[in-house]
């Protein structure tokens, strides 16, 4: 088992709970920390005695380094990967890696859910995090908090693109989905993962995501279409104060852009109050406006980037 780390002091003893609390424990579990400045480091160590933990130092290094170098340094010849920030659930890890023991598939996806504390990350996680039942299993690609593989299948891709900051595990996943076709689909592998506290951190996210697709070249049609979407409904947005007909298709096209986030959303506020059900409503189309912006920004910033470093890539 594998995760990497950095300044996590807040959120790691979460992880490390939900690790000791499977119904299968580890074989081994790796955690590259990438030179982190709070307490996660003497954190982790602390779990040494109920844990077969090994920790790594390597300051400065990106996510796909620290994976790297965490599976390189895993003895075993299953991987199962996760992450800082999430509560995994009880039988994650038989669940996960069943699959590959059985030699179905050398690549199998866990599923994520939002764990949201509090009105606003309700909000986010029905804005941002898909539902069990949208998910086609032919052509999921799973995020690497919660996936397994076979170190084989690792070192036949070439591992995690060390080039790429963000977004690297969707590059991993196309390298192995290419190998080996759809993952194998186990629903019942839980991470739980908890959404952005804020408006600013969500937006850096997702500024970095999509900064992620500009270098690696991915989803230019949906980034193409995001920026026709900001030009126009703007545009028709004005020219309707002369011919009011033409706010029509704007509110059509909100409504649609907004059902699935409400959609998802309403089952979740049974537990809040008036009051938070209120706000989750209404942070839903701020959030959405947010993660666009922050997308239109973060996209053209990875182009230039992958046009100045097109020569190392291709290398």
């Amino acid at each position: 088992m594998i995760a990497t780390v950095y300044n996590e002091a807040k959120s790691i003893s979460v992880l490390l709970d939900s690790i000791q609390a499977q119904s299968r424990l580890p074989d081994e579990i790796v955690i590259v920390d990438a030179g982190s400045t709070d307490d996660t480091p003497r954190i982790i160590e602390s779990y040494a005695a109920t844990l077969p933990l090994k920790i790594l130092i390597s300051p400065g290094c990106n996510i796909s380094q620290g994976r790297n170098l965490a599976i390189t340094a895993a003895t075993g010849e299953i991987i199962a990967s996760t992450d800082a920030g999430v509560r995994l659930s009880p039988n994650w890890l038989a669940d996960i890696i069943a699959p590959v023991e059985r030699g179905e598939s050398p690549i199998a996806a866990g599923f994520f859910v939002a764990d949201p504390q509090t009105a606003f990350e309700t909000a986010m996680g029905a804005t941002v995090l898909p539902h069990r039942r949208e998910i086609n299993p032919r052509s999921f690609l799973p995020s690497s908090r919660s996936v397994a593989f076979a170190k084989e299948a690792w070192r036949a891709t070439g591992g995690y693109p060390e080039w790429l900051d963000y977004c690297e595990d969707l590059l991993f996943d196309f390298a192995l989905r290419k190998l080996y076709g759809p993952f194998a689909w186990v629903p019942g592998a839980v991470a739980h993962f908890r959404p952005r506290p804020s408006l600013r951190s969500f937006f850096l996210q997702y500024y970095r995501y999509a900064r992620g697709d500009g270098k690696a070249l991915l989803w230019t049609k949906r980034h193409l279409v995001r920026y026709a979407t900001y030009v126009v409904g703007p545009a028709l947005i004005l020219t309707g104060f002369w011919w009011p007909w033409l706010w029509l298709p704007v509110v059509v096209g909100a409504a649609a852009y907004l059902a699935t986030p409400y959609r998802r959303l309403f089952p979740m506020l049974h537990d809040r109050n008036v009051f938070e059900k209120l706000a989750a409503v209404c942070w839903v189309p701020l959030i959405r406006i947010t993660g666009d912006l922050a997308k239109m920004i973060g996209y053209p910033a990875g182009l230039v980037w992958h046009w100045r470093h097109r020569r190392a890539i291709h290398a």
